[in-house]
């Protein structure tokens, strides 16, 4: 019945924290895209990829003492760290779940900002598209991000190395 909150904290202990409500969005969303089984969906946002379910799943882990969420007030804005609790450790035990291995994809992520996950996530929700309308649609839903030639062609590289790793 738990079992994808079980994949969430699984993820969590794979990283080691999470720093970022945005960051954590996109990196569930892209190991989705590399075909890892987190089954939340989502649709597009502000930010792009955008999961409800995600953020009530997380809400409910913190709720039930698996998580720790740590809110820091950065001046402008709220971050969020995310860390799992030794609760959320025994809970995590509990579950034999058969995921595929994807610690190198959560490493690759983790060493991201979560402006490039914003712009990887939202390549690959318009994955369906020639690369050309791709770019031309992260332009269109991202006018004030100003993407750069150079980001886009990272993000490009970025997207063939994690979902093939």
């Amino acid at each position: 019945m738990l079992t994808n909150h079980a994949k969430i904290m699984q993820f969590f202990s794979m990283a080691d924290g999470v720093t970022g409500r945005k960051k954590l969005q996109k990196m569930i969303y892209i190991l989705q895209k590399c075909n890892i089984p987190f089954e939340e969906k989502y649709h597009f946002h502000v930010y792009g990829p955008y999961s409800e379910e995600l953020t009530l799943r997380v809400e409910e882990l913190c709720n039930f003492g698996f998580l720790d969420e740590v809110k820091e007030d950065k001046s402008n804005y709220f971050q969020y760290n995310y860390t799992i609790t030794t609760d959320g450790e025994a809970f995590l035990e509990q579950f034999n779940l058969d995921m595929p291995s994807y610690q190198n994809k959560v490493d690759m992520l983790k060493a991201r900002s979560s402006r490039f996950l914003e712009l990887v996530s939202t390549m690959l929700y318009f994955d369906d598209l020639p690369i050309k309308e791709t770019i031309e649609k992260v332009h269109t839903v991202k006018p004030k991000q100003k993407f750069s030639e150079d980001e886009i062609e990272e993000a490009i590289s970025f997207i063939k190395e994690i979902t093939q790793s």
